[in-house]
């Protein structure tokens, strides 16, 4: 089971999950790391689950079409939308507040 680590607001959250979990799916039904991780559509459409990668990367699959779109340059800094990953293996994430 991937370990999720989640930094938001200055606090770490920390739990494991079911192994080909999407954060924004388990958010939208209560579940880690709800209420912390802030998204919107969960489509890849509006960016508001962007998550800088810490570690775990290596692992993710390359950033899809929506990805491109939506985050651009922000890519090459270690971004990624959460809500288009489906998680295999730890990772560890930092998401800016929203305004």
């Amino acid at each position: 089971m991937p370990r999720v680590i989640f930094h938001k607001n200055g606090q770490t959250f920390e739990d494991e999950i079911k192994t080909g979990s999407n954060l924004v799916v388990r958010a939208g039904i209560k579940q880690f790391p709800y209420p912390h991780l802030s998204y919107e559509c969960g489509m890849g459409k509006c960016a508001r689950c962007a998550c800088e990668v810490l570690a775990g990367a290596e692992h993710l699959p390359p950033p899809n079409w929506k990805e491109k779109k939506q985050l651009g340059d922000r890519l090459e800094q270690g971004y990624r939308l959460a809500c288009q990953l489906w998680l295999e293996h730890d990772i560890e994430l930092r998401q800016e507040p929203t305004a």
